[in-house]
């Protein structure tokens, strides 16, 4: 006797396979294109213009996280106390250190974006050679090394770990279910960077460093749910490919909110009323998120973003996690 499927269980499974259909049509629609094109990649064209290589390279480095993460460091920098030439100093190493991990990336990606005709990519596009971009990710690490070490020897040690975290994720990590390891160890390295850069070196406080992890693990998620279905056609298998636009869809918010929790259990000293209320909040946005998901694709990545401002504004509120 054969025995019925669960209603309830039905109704989830059709949820999911719609939401994963909206996916693949909202969220990354030039995935179908390639499926249906030659597979076969266009000729490369070199820039005929210096402007508009230096144009094709700053697209091909990643710009909006690296202005994200330059501009989250700057912003550590100047509420941890540091004087005006230390807090360039330290944006100059992060700067140059977040250049080198974008251009690694989209360099070794540069055959597979070819082949999967991949037109937002200046590779791929032939607006930029492949060769261009890997001499200006490593010059980049070639500068981000002295400046790194220029903060101090723990504080640019700290920093470099977290940067060759970061290309072995482009090498190799992000097709293994330890892909969110360099996102938790570079966002950890943001604090450490900072507090250890001050006069005496002091490590940063467990819940500062600990916060910035969760942090990265929510951004790891959040960067990659857009693109699952691409990077599954191109054989990349990091944790959210394993987890299925879904589960990751479902997770997201969970290492956010966490931060929100350590933020304000973590610091010294009793939580003001005020700030108890920001894990409330946090939840809130993210759970709002993740049922506005069901319709609109895009909601429990707004949601995110909305939660990590959060959780950086009570990072900055405690001193950047000075010890």
């Amino acid at each position: 006797m054969r025995h019925r499927k669960s209603p309830v269980r039905l109704a989830r499974r059709r949820s999911r396979r719609a939401y994963d259909r909206r996916v693949d049509a909202e969220v990354d629609p030039v995935t179908k294109t390639r499926a249906a094109g030659t597979g076969c990649a266009p000729p490369p064209r070199r820039a005929r213009r210096p402007g508009a290589l230096a144009r094709a390279l700053a697209l091909s480095c990643h710009p909006g996280p690296v202005a994200a993460v330059t501009t989250l460091t700057l912003a550590l920098a100047v509420t941890a106390g540091h004087g005006a030439g230390r807090c360039l100093l330290i944006t100059a190493a992060v700067l140059t250190g977040q250049l080198s991990v974008g251009w690694c990336n989209d360099a070794y990606d540069a055959r597979r974006d070819s082949a999967t005709g991949r037109p937002d990519k200046p590779v791929a596009a032939g607006t930029v050679g492949e060769g261009a971009v890997w001499a200006g990710a490593f010059g980049a690490l070639a500068l981000c090394v002295p400046l790194s070490l220029a903060c101090g020897v723990l504080a640019g040690t700290a920093h470099l770990v977290a940067v060759a975290a970061a290309w072995a994720y482009n090498l190799r990590l992000k097709a293994t279910p330890l892909s969110w390891l360099p996102y938790a160890i570079g966002f950890a390295s943001l604090p450490a960077l900072v507090s250890l850069s001050l006069p005496g070196g002091p490590w940063p406080a467990w819940w500062a460093a600990g916060a910035g992890a969760l942090l990265g693990v929510g951004a790891h998620l959040a960067d990659v749910l857009p693109d699952i279905r691409a990077d599954l056609a191109n054989g990349v298998r990091g944790l959210p490919h394993r987890l299925g636009a879904t589960g990751t869809r479902l997770l997201l918010p969970v290492p956010l909110v966490a931060a929100s929790v350590v933020l304000t259990l973590g610091p010294p000293g009793r939580p003001g009323a005020g700030a108890v209320l920001v894990p409330l909040a946090a939840g809130a946005i993210a759970a709002t998120g993740l049922v506005l998901g069901r319709r609109r694709v895009k909601a429990p990545f707004v949601g995110a973003v909305a939660v990590a401002a959060l959780d950086v504004g009570l990072l900055m509120a405690h001193g950047a996690g000075v010890s």
